[in-house]
């Protein structure tokens, strides 16, 4: 039997973007940890950003949960992070 392969990916058209600047320094900085509601996640992000307090001098970590890990973040989500001021936010997948 042959192997086929499916593309996970929609049909909708992508526009390409530039790659986000790197962060100069993580000290001093607020960061945000996004957790997309897969089991573990919220244990990984917890040891992530003790980890990043500890090593590299973080000064805020914000957190915020998606409410399904099948849907991009609702606007409100998004929301929370800017309005914190994140000025990266790391997005955690688990199982």
């Amino acid at each position: 039997m042959p192997t086929i392969l499916v593309n996970p990916l929609n049909e909708s058209i992508r526009t390409q973007r530039p790659a986000a600047r790197r962060l100069d320094r993580l000290a001093g900085k607020t960061l945000g940890l996004l957790d997309i509601s897969k089991p573990g996640g919220s244990m990984y992000l917890d040891h992530l950003g003790k980890l990043l307090e500890a090593h590299y001098g973080v000064g805020q970590i914000v957190r915020a949960v998606k409410p399904t890990f099948t849907k991009p973040a609702p606007e409100a989500v998004l929301s929370q992070l800017i309005g914190a001021g994140c000025a990266a936010v790391i997005e955690a997948l688990a199982d």
